[in-house]
Parts: C-alpha cells; structure tokens; sequence
C-alpha cells in the first residue's frame, strides 16, 4: 500500500470552472487523479488564493498564439511573490456547445469568454442573426446556458466543458485558424519554490529561465540589458513590455530565455542585467516545452 502522504490531493487554483482549458492545462502539468480544482472568477483571485494559502499551486495562460499575450498576469507575475516552476503549451480547440434539444435553427446568442469569440468570428460571421455575448470563461458559459434551461443559446468552450454539464457538442473546431495553442505556467508561492528548489537540473532535459527587469530611462539602456544575452549566445525565447506603475512612459520588460540558473554562464549574465537595469526579479527556472503541431479541422457535427 502506498504511504498516505502520496494520495493527499494537491489544491490548484484556476481562473475559470471544472471543464475549462485551464483545468486541462493543470491535469497536464500535476498528477490529474489527486487534483483538487479551485475554480476562481479572476486572475486577481488565482493569485490571492495562492497568496493566503487557499491554494498550494496555480495554473495560469500567459499567451495565446492568436491572440497573444495574457497583459494581466504578466503585471501580477511581478507583483505577487510566486515562481514559475513549470509550463506547458495546450492545443485550444473549440466547440459551439448547446443544452440538450437544443438544434442550430433554435440559436439566437453564442456566449463565451472574449477571447474566444474573437478566435471564432469567421464561423460566427456565417450566422450573423447570432448575437455573440461576453462571458467570463468559456466552460462557465457552457454552465450557465445548462443550468438556467436556455433553449435558444449557445456556448462555444472545449469538449470537457460539454462532458462537464451534460450538454452536447453541435459544431466542432469552430476557431479560424487551426495554429491556435496557448501556453500555461505552473506557479509556487516564493518561499515554497525556494524549499523545494532541487539544484541539479538534468542536461538532458533542455530548460528557460523567466525574467522581469526595468531598463534605465536612458539611450541605449534596452539593448545594453540584452547584450548581456548576446554575448554569452544565451537563446532568446519571448520578450514582452509592459508599462512600469507609477513610473508614466517608462516599462518593464519580461524575457524567457533558454538556460538554467545552474549554469555558470547564466548566473553571470543575470548578474550583469542586475548591474546594467533598474531592477531585476527571476520569476522562475523550469523544464522547457516542445512546441506542438498544428492538428484537426473543422466540422460540423449531428
């Protein structure tokens, strides 16, 4: 029999409900049989669950490869004292989704989070005496339209989310473009990334390291924090802006690179951008992705 501690249920939180790409996403990257869902409204709330304790891990997207990047947690990354410990790339396929009985003649609004309206407005363009309504996640406007009975709306979410709520799926892969992935991160409360931080990382497995810095407001100041990469032939993955609060017209700049803090070469190069920008925060150290093909067409269902 196995020791009790490795069946305790690990609290993740989320921002969306049971059957959202969130979910999947943290089924992916934790053991899926001993996850415990904290489902939240926000990201604002991911993060103060993971804060006060009411969470031991969080899950989060951070870009979208149509529709880029997730600007709010990149400002809650550098705010809130979390790390990055792992990440993983989740192919979004999405489904228009109604209440059982419900037939396409019937649909009169298609409700679901923003961003996923946005990947779906060539199929929505086809039925222009639909109304497409905002909703703050897309599993949780399949929830909705099954619990309030709703016989002439739709929902567009991931098959999990139909299986979820017993709802059936009516059209599938209904996003514009089949390229569509969106990268997860994996995050610790600081200190308990730092306790159960393992130094030796495997040079087999190939590794990023996630950075925010602010740059001096002087000429040159971007490019001389960079060549401290340059110089070593540290491989650039992702470099992001965002305007600095409280500082009007002046930004931080968020980089992934290839490499581990183990490496000598690293650890000098973050020495140097210490040295080179205002300030410096290592947002985490973890296992790198392969990027996933494309796969799957578009179809419409029975």
């Amino acid at each position: 029999m196995a020791p009790a501690s490795s069946q305790r249920s690990i609290r993740v939180a989320i921002q969306g409900e049971k059957g959202s790409f969130s979910e999947a996403a943290a089924r992916r990257l934790l053991a899926p049989d001993r996850l415990e869902l904290l489902c939240c409204s926000s990201f604002t709330d991911v993060f103060t669950a993971l804060r006060r304790g009411a969470a031991e891990t969080a899950v989060i997207p951070i870009e979208n490869t149509l529709a880029g990047s997730v600007a709010a947690n990149y400002d809650l990354l550098r705010r809130e004292a979390v790390t990055i410990v792992a990440e993983t790339n989740l192919r979004i396929r999405h489904q228009l989704i109604t209440p059982p009985g419900v037939s396409l003649r019937a649909i009169r609004r298609v409700l679901s989070h923003p961003v996923a309206l946005d990947q779906c407005r060539r199929f929505l363009r086809r039925h222009p005496r639909w109304e497409a309504v905002p909703f703050y996640d897309t599993a949780g406007s399949v929830q909705y339209i099954v619990e309030q009975g709703l016989r002439d709306a739709a929902a567009i979410a991931g098959v999990p989310a139909a299986k979820a709520y017993g709802a059936r799926v009516v059209a599938a892969n209904i996003e514009d473009n089949p390229r569509n992935f969106t990268r997860f991160l994996r995050l610790l409360p600081a200190a308990a990334a730092a306790a159960a931080a393992n130094p030796s990382q495997s040079r087999r497995q190939t590794h990023k390291v996630s950075v925010v810095f602010a740059t001096r407001n002087q000429p040159g100041a971007l490019c001389r924090c960079l060549n401290v990469f340059a110089l070593r032939g540290i491989d650039l993955s992702r470099i992001e802006s965002r305007p600095t609060p409280g500082r009007p017209w002046e930004y931080s700049f968020y980089l992934d690179f290839f490499g581990a803090l183990s490496q000598p070469t690293v650890r000098q190069a973050l020495s140097d951008l210490a040295a080179v920008s205002d300030e410096l925060k290592i947002l985490g150290s973890y296992p790198a992705v392969r990027k996933e093909p494309p796969r799957g067409r578009a179809r419409l269902g029975h």
